[in-house]
């Protein structure tokens, strides 16, 4: 059963929901149907929060709903994250078995970097295909790119988005793409930027740290020199390295 954006969350379905990087006036139309009509929200949470971001961006939207909030692993272990999400997906079979709805909140888009896809990949195996939907959601990085007014493609630009996790694959991305995306930035942001001193695109490229998140949010413009403090987990490197512009094989 398709999701259209005035549709309300439909008895014994389930929906994963992007809420966007974390303002609540960028919840898309459908997603905002969908959270105040639902029976029941999951909501996700690291083991290194104290709450739940998804749902502090829609607490202010109205609905009479069960919220669950479930602490996950945050570790790289594939055995406990399947444990902690087969537990989760256990819960949400029995709510839409007994015909209520049941929505999981994720920031951002639920298919990109999400805790979302853990569980979809667990309902699989317990909802019918077409009890299950996906609601989209604006990216961290799309947020970040319109902060800082920079367009990321034009032409036939090549875009890469990636993890910080392996430093060699970041390096590979800047030798293909024309403009290169990096998430999970933490505790290896010196090693990214060092990377970017070397190849000469330090002074080109920018951070923005909890974009869209109030008062958190920071922007970095140039990272020949990070600043003191740490970087935290959620936040974004865009590289613009060149533009190819129209290729002649495209034209």
């Amino acid at each position: 059963m398709p999701v259209n954006t005035y549709q309300r969350a439909a008895p014994g379905h389930f929906y994963a929901v992007g809420v966007g990087p974390g303002s609540p006036d960028l919840l898309t139309l459908r997603a905002l149907r969908i959270v105040e009509s639902v029976d029941v929200i999951v909501a996700p949470c690291s083991e290194l929060s104290s709450d739940s971001l998804a749902l502090q961006v829609v607490r202010d939207v109205p609905g009479q709903r069960e919220i669950l909030e479930h602490v996950y692993p945050m570790e790289r272990d594939e055995e406990k994250t399947e444990a902690s999400w087969g537990a989760v997906a256990d819960v949400v079979a029995e709510r839409c078995g007994t015909g209520r709805s049941v929505a999981h909140l994720t920031i951002g888009d639920p298919l990109i970097y999400s805790t979302a896809c853990y569980l979809l990949s667990q309902l699989e195996r317990r909802l019918p295909k077409d009890r299950i939907h996906v609601v989209p959601g604006i990216s961290a990085f799309q947020a970040a790119a319109a902060i800082a007014g920079s367009p990321l493609t034009l032409q036939d630009d090549r875009l890469t988005l990636l993890p910080a996790t392996h430093l060699e694959d970041v390096e590979r991305a800047l030798d293909y793409s024309e403009t290169v995306v990096i998430y999970k930035i933490g505790p290896r942001a010196q090693a990214v930027a060092g990377l970017l001193k070397r190849r000469n695109l330090a002074r080109r490229a920018w951070m923005v740290c909890y974009a869209e998140q109030g008062d958190k949010e920071r922007v970095i413009t140039g990272l020949d020199e990070l600043p003191e403090g740490r970087i935290g987990y959620m936040s974004t490197v865009i590289v613009p390295v060149r533009r190819r512009g129209w290729s002649a094989e495209g034209s």
